[in-house]
């Protein structure tokens, strides 16, 4: 994570650099090629990715409103501290602005509470770790936007962004980000602004007390059925893996991840 009082002007100014010494030998010879970090010399993503840094904004619904920007896509963002970080913004669904603050993959369904379960607890389901490892109230950040159907995501965001509405995608593992969209089977959001009531995300709202102790969002100690109710997708299984029966989820709940956004 980079902390600089103008962030932005600093990673232009390496890229531009990174650019302007571009080395090849010519008849045994190094030649200096300094070039525009927008000239053709340049890698054209490199410029796409520059263009979308010019955006001071701490969410994607103020790059939105302020820049008018409608495309969907990965961004940088600025915390309220200065840190730098890349997320996914959804500028399109009903009104756009929405920002990709974490996501909740399972990768061990018979793993309860093990390696990975960083959403409960990775160190079992212990008595004396009720809150597991806090991941819903605490400040921990890991994982990156464009992994983030194959692994656990959580960004600065999920703490720092103020915002008003949640939205939950369910896309399938390891789809690829420019496909989340139409991958998605199912997509949903609030339009009570219930966030402001609990400080403006779900840090807030977790932070006092583990909410929907039985369903997804839970903590780390399960005392009813020791072990087999600890993990991400908290008993998802309890009557089998992906057979859709009583207790238990599908086969296509369960091999997907959870994004969750804020607006």
């Amino acid at each position: 994570t980079l902390y600089f009082e103008n962030p932005i002007l600093y990673i232009t100014s390496v890229l531009r650099l990174l650019c302007s010494f571009m080395f090849h030998n010519v008849a045994n010879q190094e030649k200096v090629t300094f070039c525009n970090i927008r000239d053709t010399c340049s890698n054209p993503e490199a410029a796409k990715l520059l263009d979308k840094m010019k955006f001071a904004a701490r969410s994607c619904k103020e790059i939105r409103d302020k820049y008018r920007v409608y495309d969907d896509g990965l961004y940088y963002l600025i915390s309220s501290r200065g840190v730098l970080y890349q997320t996914y913004c959804d500028m399109t669904t009903a009104g756009g602005g929405w920002t990709l603050v974490a996501s909740v993959h399972e990768n061990n369904m018979y793993g309860k509470c093990t390696v990975g379960d960083r959403w409960s607890s990775q160190q079992g389901n212990d008595p004396n770790r009720p809150n597991g490892d806090g991941t819903w109230a605490n400040t921990v950040t890991f994982g990156t936007a464009v992994a983030a159907t194959s692994d656990d995501y959580k960004n600065p965001g999920y703490f720092d962004i103020r915002g008003r509405d949640v939205s939950v995608w369910h896309v399938p593992n390891n789809v690829q980000l420019q496909h989340w969209k139409t991958a998605s089977f199912l997509r949903y959001h609030t339009e009570n602004h219930f966030l402001t009531v609990h400080g403006g995300n779900l840090f807030n709202l977790f932070k006092h007390q583990c909410y929907l102790k039985k369903c997804m969002l839970c903590c780390g100690h399960f005392p009813e059925w020791s072990p087999r109710q600890c993990g991400d997708f908290t008993s998802f299984d309890w009557d089998g893996y992906g057979t859709n029966v009583g207790w238990s989820a599908s086969k296509v709940i369960t091999e997907a991840a959870v994004l969750l956004f804020y607006r």
